[in-house]
């Protein structure tokens, strides 16, 4: 039998330096093994973005029906699949292929009824307006066995709050919050408190914005930048100075710092009130702060400047703009069309558009829209109708917003044969107007003068003919003019069911129903084709 020699020490000791040394690899292994599976992670997210971007190509034009098309990938489409679908959907106006593709889950064998799914659900259908398809997830999701938590409940009130009755919206809003406060599951939270005190803001309830900053005070729950932003913001657009330097007062107490946003809309509130010293000293004290101005902080003071029909201070706002290294966008060319528009230089805004088309591979509508408004703006329907032509020649599609200010501008000139052309247009693309169209248009009317906008003589220099061949089409165009009733029997003619109404019954339906209504009711069909 072999002897072991005998030590004092059976066992070898590690040395220090070396279990120090093991124990740094043992981490650098873990931090690896870590950084590898968040790059997993967002190599799936990647992948998952991919495919839900091929799902919207496959079904581009209306080419097909996107359930058909997650019918043949049904082995590969998930979960997170369908939460991207619906994020992209609602920013495309796609509310109905949103239920569409809830209803083809729901029949999946991999679907389980999710808070997260209806909250988005519910968040694209208040966005859109859907009020009732938003209560009716929501009482979906009681009845597949989910039970309502915070961010089911802040959906629901967003989408309330998206209601064209802001009064009722609001109402229900905090009694949503009041329910919220006795459920232990669906407690407030930072999102709930923004949301409410950015809507109280924007209908001047200066008395529920302090109750809520009160409850916030007293709750676990601390306001944040977006809080004070929120209603900041909702002050401002209502033009309510005092009320919004008050809560920067509270903000200031609070030791919260102002970040960029903050800048951007006291920017935005002094110069739509033509504060302009104010206006003007925000922006010396964000150039003097960390935070760094952005595109937005130079477009509104351009658009502002522009209302007040202050050329050069606007101008000396683009030149600080390139100074500082920013080259302008197309919003930026938008707001300097509008500059000019109101300026009366509408061959300077014509050649800003020129620039804008020639730079963009395809023109975005609201560039389209900003110059067809300066054109209206100037009195030129007929400049504004030849654009129009070219821009759906070169495959724009106008919107309602498109159609609205033509029509307002049409009504106003009293050209009764340009407003039967833009009806025939929206007639064929199926574009139905609601009670705000009409009655905009009928305010237009109202206010119509025959009389034509004289346009500055320094822009009619520029170019004489066009100045002048403008002018006689608009006296050709004049003398073919059109009464109320006329107005009101052209709008009837592209709203629902009116075919089979006489004239004089189209018109009492019109008045009944912008007295009821917020807008013509329209099938499920309708809606969806």
């Amino acid at each position: 039998m072999l002897a072991c020699p005998t030590t004092s020490s059976p066992w070898p000791q590690r040395h220090p330096a070396l279990a120090s040394r093991r124990q740094a690899a043992v981490a650098a292994a873990r931090g690896k093994r870590r950084g590898a599976d968040a790059g997993e992670g967002a190599d799936l997210a990647a992948e998952a973005a991919e495919l839900v971007r091929f799902f919207l190509r496959k079904t581009a034009g209306g080419k097909e029906r996107l359930v058909a098309v997650l019918d043949r990938h049904v082995k590969v489409v998930r979960t997170e699949h369908c939460f991207l679908l619906f994020e992209e959907l609602g920013r495309r106006d796609g509310w109905v292929q949103c239920l569409e593709i809830f209803r083809w889950m729901q029949k999946q064998r991999w679907y389980v009824a999710d808070n997260g799914i209806y909250s988005k659900l519910i968040s694209v259908m208040g966005r859109k307006g859907q009020i009732r398809m938003a209560m009716w997830l929501f009482s979906q999701m009681r009845n597949s066995g989910c039970k309502p938590d915070t961010s089911v409940y802040n959906a629901l009130i967003g989408a309330h709050l998206h209601s064209r009755d802001k009064s009722k919206a609001l109402v229900k809003a905090l009694g949503y919050f009041d329910k919220m406060k006795g459920i232990e599951r669906c407690q407030p939270n930072i999102v709930t408190y923004n949301i409410l005190l950015r809507a109280c803001a924007r209908a001047s309830d200066t008395k529920q914005v302090d109750i809520l900053f009160k409850d916030l005070d007293d709750s676990p729950v601390s306001p944040d930048i977006y809080t004070y932003n929120g209603v900041i913001d909702g002050y401002g657009k209502n033009g309510m100075i005092k009320e919004m330097e008050s809560v920067l007062v509270r903000m200031k107490s609070k030791q919260c710092r102002p970040d960029v946003i903050t800048f951007n809309i006291l920017i935005d509130s002094y110069g739509r009130k033509q504060t302009f010293d104010k206006m003007e000293q925000v922006f010396k004290s964000l150039l003097r702060s960390k935070e760094k101005p952005t595109h937005p902080t130079f477009n509104s003071m351009i658009t502002n400047y522009g209302k007040a029909r202050l050329r050069e201070k606007a101008e000396s706002v683009l030149e600080k703009m390139e100074e500082l290294g920013f080259k302008p966008n197309y919003v930026t060319q938008e707001c300097l069309i509008t500059l000019y528009a109101y300026c009366d230089c509408v061959s300077k805004a014509q050649q800003i558009f020129d620039e804008l088309v020639s730079s963009q591979s395809t023109v975005p509508l609201s560039s389209l829209n900003a110059m067809l408004d300066a054109y209206c703006m100037n009195r030129l329907p007929m400049e504004a109708d030849r654009l129009l032509d070219t821009a759906i020649e070169k495959g724009v599609v106008p919107n309602a917003s498109t159609y609205k200010l033509l029509y307002k501008a049409y009504t106003k000139a009293n050209d009764k044969m340009l407003v039967q052309k833009l009806l025939q247009r929206m007639n064929k693309q199926g574009i139905v107007p609601n009670k705000k169209f009409f009655l905009d248009a009928l305010e237009a009317f109202g206010n119509s003068t025959n009389k034509p906008r004289r346009v500055r003589t320094s822009d009619a220099a520029t170019e004489p003919s066009r100045g002048s061949a403008s002018n006689s089409e608009m006296a050709r165009s004049s003398k073919t003019k059109f009464s109320f009733s006329e107005a009101v029997d052209g709008f009837t003619r592209i709203l629902p069911n009116s075919n089979s109404a006489s004239k004089a019954d189209a018109g009492s339906e019109i008045n009944s129903e912008t007295a009821t209504s917020d807008e013509p009711e329209l099938s499920f069909s309708q809606v969806a084709s």
